[in-house]
């Protein structure tokens, strides 16, 4: 049995008070932003700019998820910023190796994100080249999504690899996790969970965060 952490996503924040948002979530490992650009999804978020303030004020690290075109341009920028880890996904990035080097020598760590219809074999031989590995467990784009089930099977193939790989990759999910389904993902294997709704839907986001790492952690 295992730590796990949780990741609560700043897009079911409110986005006129996030300096009171942020605080709400100070018990959390990371918070994680979600950089959106209306091309690689469709829905139009933050950007450097606001991430940037966000570095300043954040007593908590910042895990950037990248749901953005070309970010084997935009990217590094995250990294120099100051961002814990900055996430990209495989289906966007003409150069990952390259771009999860320029990451981590600008001292972030790397991670790389595939949609749920993407398969995660192909990318598995780039696991020594990352630091994290980020399933979305719901078309990303928007919050308040349902848990796919569907992708547990690829969640189990990853954790397997990661294992037989030495275990230095974090294996994270994102989107519909809430109390129920935590426990379906750390039982396949990940380790990192981004909760939105569950997290700042609650009256007190400190028990909510509480109580999905204790189902997490004895899951796992």
């Amino acid at each position: 049995m295992s730590r796990c952490c949780i990741n609560p996503s700043i897009l079911s924040a409110d986005f006129a008070n996030l300096e009171a948002e942020f605080a709400r979530i100070a018990t959390a490992d990371a918070a994680h932003v979600d950089v959106m650009d209306n091309h690689f999804v469709p829905n139009l978020t933050l950007g450097l700019p606001v991430v940037e303030r966000l570095q300043e004020i954040s007593s908590i690290p910042l895990d950037i998820h990248l749901m953005i075109q070309d970010p084997d341009r935009w990217a590094p920028a995250y990294a120099e910023a100051g961002c814990d880890s900055v996430t990209f996904h495989a289906e966007a990035a003409t150069a990952p190796i390259r771009l999860a080097r320029e990451l981590r020598s600008a001292g972030s760590k790397a991670g790389l994100a595939i949609r749920p219809a993407t398969a995660v074999e192909p990318y598995l031989d780039l696991l020594p080249e990352i630091d994290m590995l980020l399933v979305m467990t719901v078309e990303p784009g928007f919050g308040g999504q349902k848990f796919l089930d569907v992708t547990l099977p690829k969640i189990r193939s990853a954790a397997e690899a990661i294992k037989a790989g030495g275990g230095q990759v974090a294996l994270q999910v994102d989107g519909g996790v809430t109390e129920e389904t935590i426990v379906r993902a750390a039982e396949a294997g990940a380790d990192v969970f981004v909760a939105g709704s569950s997290v700042y839907g609650a009256s007190d986001p400190a028990a909510a965060i509480a109580a999905l790492r204790e189902a997490a952690t004895t899951a796992s």
